[in-house]
């Protein structure tokens, strides 16, 4: 009777040191992160001279005016526009050539798979060089350009080696009933492979979008034309202009970032999916050489 009652209090303490250890992170975390957002919003909602007479107090009267004046004035509308294209387009580019890319890859359909994959994935911590990329734009007439800017954002490979890994996943019998049946490659990619990838689809689809949004560098470089500006471009140029207005830039920040925090609350749950799964099937091994069934050449 000792020895259960005793196990039973060893697990309740660890519990409760667990319990206290994970409070203590959120905390730490909500510090961190949440804080400083509470903040920016409080003082979006100040006018001017309320936030001259408490900078770091509640706001006192509430107002939505700074909001409202924003909005026009930094033509963020126009700039949200641009940015979800230079978001959507190159993201749905980038993960559609990614499983193309993978699927062969991770199937070993043809010789040194290995050695691209391992490539593919030395190649993904080099440094982009800004310099040379932003000489092609100039010779191939794709500087100042919506379209220029596009081609230039799509063809990166963010998540290719966690394709890999969930490719790997799928059985190979699947490839072979395909191939039994006609059908044909690009079918076989767009109706069995891609839904069933879908975690690791939305987890880097969301990191990719997040990315694309919050890019200022190369906006700053390619992109002269206000006309063509993302919200990112929109907002340094209108810090510049209103430097001393604080409740606006505070309002104008929440407006740039309150997209990206409402596209985490409704996919969060496919984000850990898509990690948790990726951090599994990631870790196997490339098929060295050619294998598995070829599919059938109709699409």
């Amino acid at each position: 009777m000792t020895a259960p009652g005793a196990l039973r209090r060893l697990l309740t303490t660890r519990r409760t040191k667990a319990a206290g250890v994970n409070l203590l992170c959120f905390a730490i975390a909500a510090g961190l992160f949440a804080l400083p957002l509470v903040y920016v919003l409080l003082q979006a909602f100040k006018t001017y001279t309320g936030f001259l007479q408490n900078p770091t107090g509640a706001p006192h009267p509430w107002s939505t005016e700074s909001f409202s004046s924003a909005w026009h004035q930094g033509h963020f509308g126009r700039e949200m526009v641009n940015s979800l294209v230079y978001a959507v387009v190159p993201d749905v580019v980038t993960l559609v050539l990614g499983v193309f890319l993978a699927f062969p890859i991770s199937r070993g359909y043809f010789k040194y798979s290995g050695g691209l994959y391992t490539f593919f994935v030395f190649s993904g911590f080099l440094p982009g060089g800004l310099i040379p990329l932003f000489i092609e734009a100039r010779t191939l007439h794709l500087y100042n350009s919506m379209i220029g800017y596009l081609i230039l954002t799509s063809l990166s490979g963010a998540g290719f080696f966690f394709f890999v890994g969930y490719i790997r996943g799928i059985p190979r019998e699947i490839d072979e009933a395909a191939a039994l049946d006609g059908c044909g490659y690009v079918r076989f990619i767009f109706t069995i492979i891609i839904p069933q990838m879908k975690p690791a689809l939305a987890t880097f689809g969301i990191f990719g979008f997040v990315t694309a949004w919050n890019n200022l560098i190369l906006p700053l470089v390619m992109l002269s034309d206000s006309a063509l500006w993302p919200v990112t471009r929109g907002l340094y140029s209108f810090f510049g202009e209103y430097a001393q207005n604080w409740p606006l830039i505070a309002a104008g920040t929440f407006i740039v970032a309150a997209p990206i925090m409402l596209l985490f609350v409704l996919l969060q749950r496919y984000l850990v999916e898509g990690v948790a799964g990726g951090a599994t099937l990631g870790t196997q091994n490339v098929a060295p050489g050619a294998g598995g069934a070829e599919l059938g050449g109709g699409s």
